[in-house]
């Protein structure tokens, strides 16, 4: 597994805490703000940065954004749910295939992402999403690229906290016992439970956009000190005034352990 180890390592270059940008919203929203025009959000993203999550189709759009020495790493989602459609009231979570492995590994993918939900109140719904999840685990084993497997609980909105932790307790020791090399979920009330819970990497989710960029750099400061081995953010890293000053700012909340309101004020950031 020399291959999934290479790229494992890079990603925690030196060890160090992981900062990931993600920006394949447009995958289940279509455009939003900040990211109606990829080429340009690409273009804010800070050097710092370790890896950008893409959704299948836009990876061969946005090469000039990985195609140097020290680019971030290009991180492919590879499954589609309607989980993810709020807009569209669905929280079935009905999930199907949008790229395989290979496909994604072709145009340039160097790790994958493969989501899975469960508690959909269907067992042969949760069956189905286990099946498209463990076989996009195991095709990626094959090459040696590591996946980050993502657990995104149905009505994320509208459960309680206790809710949303023990589905997040529960769930993510289910992907790891699957087989995924890192987990990206929901920061949740007693957050150090998961992370203590799970032999890999957990990274800590930014979901909503937060009012203030201090509220948002507080986050992943918890998520951190928690246990969490990095953040993947979205819109609280996209759609603020200077989105590479903010994530300067949030390379050195969760790799240098510098205080929210401590980077607030160096990187001058103003809301």
């Amino acid at each position: 597994m020399n291959g999934k180890n290479l790229r494992f390592e890079k990603l925690f270059s030196k060890g160090e805490n992981a900062v990931i940008i993600a920006i394949d919203h447009g995958l289940f929203d279509g455009p939003i703000p900040g990211m109606i025009d990829l080429k340009k959000t690409i273009e804010r993203i800070n050097p710092l940065i370790d890896g950008v999550l893409l959704s299948p189709g836009m990876l061969k759009h946005l090469r000039s954004a990985f195609n140097f020495k020290g680019a971030p790493m290009p991180i492919v989602r590879l499954n589609w749910s309607s989980v993810y459609c709020f807009h569209w009231n669905y929280n079935d979570a009905y999930t199907v295939l949008a790229q395989t492995v290979d496909e994604a590994v072709a145009n340039g993918a160097e790790i994958v992402l493969a989501s899975l939900t469960l508690q959909t109140g269907s067992e042969k719904n949760d069956t189905r999403n286990v099946e498209v999840y463990s076989r996009l685990v195991n095709a990626a084993d094959k090459l040696g690229i590591p996946v980050i497997g993502e657990y995104f609980p149905t009505h994320c909105d509208t459960i309680s906290k206790e809710e949303m932790h023990e589905q997040v307790f529960t769930c993510c020791r289910i992907l790891t016992e699957l087989g995924c090399d890192m987990i990206k979920t929901f920061y949740t009330h007693d957050f150090k439970k998961v992370t203590e819970s799970c032999p890999i990497p957990i990274f800590g989710l930014g979901a909503d956009k937060k009012p203030t960029q201090l509220e948002a750099l507080q986050l992943a400061s918890d998520e951190i000190r928690d246990g969490a081995r990095g953040v993947v953010f979205g819109r609280n890293a996209i759609q603020v005034p200077n989105p590479s000053s903010f994530q300067e700012a949030l390379c050195n909340v969760v790799k240098n352990g510098l205080s929210p309101l401590d980077a607030v004020n160096k990187h001058k950031l103003i809301d």
